[in-house]
């Protein structure tokens, strides 16, 4: 008959073996979770900027797979695609007339220094560095142009805002690759007097060309009238030299017939 003691010792045996399968499972648990604890991806069009304990280091890892200290050191993704920002901007012209702008930049970060940015501003770099700055560019471009000329020089008051924005984001590893001007709004009172100014230059096309009409057509009228001066002075010299001339005229408007009434001569009077 087994005795208590016997009992005993089976029971601790049978502890033991547990124990230690309990114990190999959980260090293979603690294996594999720190395997992938080390290990992570950097997807397409990012790039990833490593932490310890929280502080930024200076490698900056490409896309694919990494590998970290788990507990030490972690990483976070950054996206360096071409992405687009529309701001709404109101600013002076030079003959203080005020314009409302509707600005569209595509820009990137610059793949090497992301963890700069991260560093200096983070995620939220459009309101803290992308928008002020769009907002400085126009004004002190604007300033430069009066408000007939941001319309009819359009493309150079462009340029300008892109060289100056482009100068102003390099400095904060932030690149321009494209800048418009979708659209230039002024206030009614200038859209009033653009219109009337259009409207002036219209009435005075026409008033020139009519004045050039009328000019043409007094040249005709002296013209002619010269013509018509022409003629009688030709005419009169004829009948000084042959006055039969006037006789010759009334006969090529007679119409044959002989009038009752001959009055005080008659052209037939010593024709055969």
């Amino acid at each position: 008959m087994e005795t208590i003691e016997g009992k005993v010792e089976d029971l601790r045996r049978s502890f033991n073996n547990k124990s230690g399968k309990i114990k190999y499972i959980i260090l293979a648990i603690v294996a594999v979770f720190l395997l992938l604890s080390s290990v992570g991806t950097v997807g397409a069009g990012e790039r990833g900027i490593l932490l310890q304990f929280g502080a930024v280091q200076d490698r900056v890892m490409d896309e694919g797979l990494y590998f970290k200290i788990p507990f030490i050191q972690r990483v976070v993704t950054i996206d360096i695609k071409i992405k687009k920002e529309e701001v709404v901007v109101s600013a002076s012209s030079k003959d203080l007339q005020i314009v409302t702008s509707k600005i569209a930049l595509n820009y990137h970060l610059q793949p090497e220094r992301v963890n700069k940015i991260w560093q200096e501003v983070g995620r939220d770099y459009n309101s803290r560095i992308i928008d002020p700055s769009i907002q400085e560019a126009v004004k002190a471009i604007t300033a430069r142009f009066t408000a007939e000329e941001l319309i009819t020089k359009r493309e150079e008051v462009k340029d300008q805002i892109k060289i100056s924005l482009a100068e102003r984001l390099s400095g904060r590893s932030i690149l321009v690759d494209e800048f418009n001007i979708i659209d230039f709004s002024f206030s009614p009172a200038f859209n009033e007097a653009i219109e009337a100014k259009v409207t002036a230059e219209q009435l005075k096309l026409k008033a020139d060309r009519d004045l050039e009409r009328i000019v043409i057509e007094a040249d005709q009228k002296v013209a002619e009238a010269q013509g018509k001066a022409e003629a009688i002075r030709i005419e009169a010299n004829a009948l000084r030299a042959n006055p039969k001339v006037v006789e010759l005229r009334w006969i090529e408007k007679w119409d044959g017939k002989v009038p009752t009434y001959w009055g005080e001569a008659s052209p037939f009077i010593g024709l055969n």
